[in-house]
């Protein structure tokens, strides 16, 4: 069972990266995408099967965070094999996932 930082990944523009894979049993984790560049991102957020989601899999789809600032979600529960997929328009965004692995 592993718990605190369980993914971490600095994202590459317009390129879809599995930040965290949920291990063998559920986890509750959070995810924060910071925005470290000077100019607004659109990003994309998913719980999916595959590394490509389907629009169903999106918990955030071209929202914008500005410039400096942080977009979180919390409370995610995610089954066995799940991945977490991020996406931003442009590189300089930076994606935690901490939680617990049950």
């Amino acid at each position: 069972m592993a718990s605190g930082t369980l993914g971490q990944a600095s994202l590459a523009a317009i390129t879809n990266t599995t930040v965290y894979t949920v291990g063998a049993t559920p986890s509750v984790f959070n995810v924060a995408m910071n925005n470290t560049s000077g100019f607004p991102v659109a990003v994309n957020l998913a719980i999916a099967a595959i590394s490509t989601p389907t629009a169903a899999e999106y918990l955030e789809f071209e929202t914008v965070i500005p410039p400096n600032s942080v977009l979180e979600r919390g409370g995610i529960v995610a089954t066995s094999g799940k991945l977490v997929v991020a996406y931003a328009s442009v590189a300089g965004v930076s994606v935690n996932v901490y939680g617990y692995e049950g």
